[in-house]
């Protein structure tokens, strides 16, 4: 016999972090709409000058996290202003070890700067899929991270092709995070459905806003052809340069609060 009290706590308990990459303008170019984003999510993932953003964005957008009490984490990327790091580079695990504690290590100094405590890690664009295809890059990444500051969570995809990644920083210690994204199309493998092809960028606010609820309440994403896909993630990320960044994060935490699924910051989720 099913205890509904129980049920009903049980769902009441249900928590997720809401993340964002922002922090993506540089010079005299500004990109995404993070003033309007940044109070609705609970954590940033701040672009530290190589895909995108400079000293000058980090600054600003560490100091806009801390006046909105967002956790900050680094965005790591490839040296690919260009193409956004989107662009798969031929890189060894030596360089792309060196190429993330170069860019983690900014961004700690702007947080340092402004009494922040940087929270977590998540590498940006072609290198995030690149270190889930390569278990030697993964490590490079991983040991980067552990290195510059073993308390730092680390990003992951969800479902099986995170799997590896995720085992790889719990055996050096570190905390993983699995992450799911509700404003990408997704593929029966568990995978995002590549950038260039139709679809695979979500954009009407309210689809997005029940995809985030399916992953936090359910665990499940839908495929395009509408197959069910079996994830787990503790954090979900809009991607802060779609044009509905602003509306979709807004309808995200709506549906949440009332589904009665807290947004909590992944350094007191993963406690």
């Amino acid at each position: 016999m099913v205890n509904i009290q129980q049920e009903q706590s049980k769902e009441d308990d249900l928590q997720i972090d809401v993340n964002c990459d922002l922090g993506e303008g540089f010079g005299i170019y500004t990109a995404g709409l993070d003033r309007d984003v940044m109070p609705h999510i609970t954590s940033a993932n701040v672009a530290c000058g190589w895909h995108a953003g400079d000293p000058a964005v980090m600054k600003a957008t560490v100091k806009m996290a801390s006046k909105f009490k967002v956790r900050v984490g680094a965005h790591p990327g490839y040296p690919d202003l260009m193409g956004f790091g989107r662009r798969e580079m031929n890189c060894s695990p030596g360089d792309l070890e060196s190429y993330i504690l170069y860019q983690v290590g900014a961004l700690q100094a702007f947080c340092r700067s402004q009494n922040v405590k940087m929270q977590h890690v998540k590498p940006h664009g072609a290198l995030y899929h690149a270190v889930l295809a390569d278990p030697e890059l993964g490590g490079a990444l991983a040991r980067a991270v552990q290195k510059a500051d073993p308390e730092l969570i680390l990003l992951t995809l969800s479902g099986p092709k995170g799997n590896v990644m995720a085992g790889i920083c719990e055996e050096l210690g570190l905390r993983v995070a699995r992450e799911a994204f509700p404003d990408r199309a997704y593929n029966r493998d568990g995978t995002l459905v590549a950038r260039d092809l139709p679809g695979a960028v979500l954009e009407d606010p309210e689809q997005v806003a029940k995809r985030a609820l399916s992953m936090a309440r359910d665990g499940t994403a839908l495929t395009p052809d509408g197959e069910s896909v079996t994830i787990e993630a503790q954090t979900l990320c809009v991607h802060g340069d779609s044009p509905a960044a602003v509306e979709s994060v807004r309808a995200i935490g709506h549906i949440l609060e009332q589904s009665n699924i807290r947004l909590v910051a992944l350094q007191e989720l993963l406690k």
